[in-house]
């Protein structure tokens, strides 16, 4: 600190400046990536993105809330993190139904008596050319992405903010700033949702902190039908600067960071996860419809 600084700290012999944690007071940096005994709620838990996150949670200590549609996936799962020494709530949930994610939160709360994370992953649209994308099909976008997101986190901050740890991760997506053809349903639901990431931070702070997880092309169910062609995932892997497509375990890590007390200085961030992708690496080129004069 200047001398300026101090000055100004110790005015009338108050700290306006209290100091970090030092290393000693924080323990093994390590430590900060613990969450033993947090209690998070994770939708979409049972398969792919949501379920790399629950296990790096529960590896990490923590008890799970796990929502998805289909049991017998969320129980795999829920055995996982029993294997790790932690709790396991599965809740059979269809995040588009809103009574069904009022039941996800009551659960969750009788319980453990409380919630410190939540991680909104459920999510997604197919493509499809703009001119065939209906009202209907943009406003579902925005309720499977953006509104779903905000329904368990608005049930939940309070919760978040009484237990003193409170976080929330939402799973946006590069197409959320990238463009590309046959995206604007899916990518403008997803731009929402980073930005409603931002608004949420600035008017829960320092209350609940919450990021997005902007996630580039990651291996997974959904992205099996393109990698499992090895002509396309070549494509995919060339327009990717580390030369690989993302693992579910990529965005674990980078949710257990945000989610922890490693990252209990960042809120209002969109992290991307994306292999340092800065252009779109879908491989299909699709067709917008439109033709100009000379028919081109």
């Amino acid at each position: 600190m200047s001398g300026f600084l101090y000055h100004l700290s110790t005015v009338a012999g108050q700290d306006w400046f209290p100091s970090s944690p030092t290393v000693a007071e924080a323990g093994m940096i390590l430590d900060r990536f613990k969450v033993d005994g947090r209690v998070a709620v994770v939708t979409g838990a049972g398969r792919g993105i949501g379920r790399g996150i629950s296990i790096a949670l529960a590896e990490a200590g923590a008890n799970l809330v796990l929502a998805a549609r289909r049991e017998n996936t969320l129980q795999e799962v829920a055995s996982i993190v029993e294997q790790n020494g932690g709790r396991a709530l599965v809740v059979p949930t269809d995040v588009l139904v809103p009574e069904q994610l009022d039941r996800l939160v009551e659960r969750a709360l009788s319980e453990f008596g409380g919630v410190d994370f939540l991680v909104n992953n459920a999510g997604g649209t197919l493509p499809g050319p703009a001119l065939q994308c209906t009202d209907e099909e943009l406003n579902k976008s925005f309720n499977f992405n953006v509104t779903t997101a905000l329904h368990m986190s608005r049930a939940l901050a309070p919760s978040m903010a009484e237990r003193g740890h409170g976080a929330i991760v939402n799973i946006t997506s590069g197409l959320s700033h990238l463009v590309d053809h046959g995206f604007v349903a899916y990518g403008t639901a997803k731009a929402a949702m980073s930005h409603m990431t931002r608004l949420l931070a600035h008017e829960w702070a320092p209350h609940v902190r919450v990021n997005a997880i902007a996630v580039g092309a990651t291996q997974t169910d959904a992205l099996a039908m393109v990698s499992a062609d090895k002509a396309l995932a070549k494509q995919m892997v060339d327009l990717t600067p580390l030369r690989r497509l993302g693992t579910v375990e990529d965005i674990g890590a980078a949710a257990l960071y945000l989610l922890s007390e490693a990252g209990s200085w960042v809120t209002g961030q969109v992290l991307h996860v994306d292999g340092g992708t800065v252009d779109s690496n879908w491989p299909f080129a699709m067709p917008s419809g439109l033709r100009g004069p000379q028919g081109d």
